[in-house]
């Protein structure tokens, strides 16, 4: 039963990148939410792994950020 409401402000590139993707998979923002949600609840914590980044990743990140990475083909990968 469906009776209340969670608010949240989010960034609104953020918002309608992700709206595309659930249009795609056919639910809505709110269903996704109700999903995060009840998978929170079951698995009692966040449902994937967070971290704190180290130094090495920290530098990929921005390297593809910045498109400055070194360039591999996908044979190479």
């Amino acid at each position: 039963m469906l009776n209340t409401t969670v608010r949240a402000r989010v960034d609104s590139n953020l918002k309608s990148e992700t709206e595309a993707i659930f249009a795609k998979i056919g639910i809505t923002t709110s269903q996704a939410i109700n999903i995060f949600l009840t998978r929170v609840k079951y698995e009692r914590g966040i449902p994937f792994e967070l971290k704190i980044p180290n130094q090495t990743t920290i530098n990929a990140m921005q390297e593809a950020k910045n498109l400055d990475g070194d360039l591999i083909s996908i044979e190479e990968l």
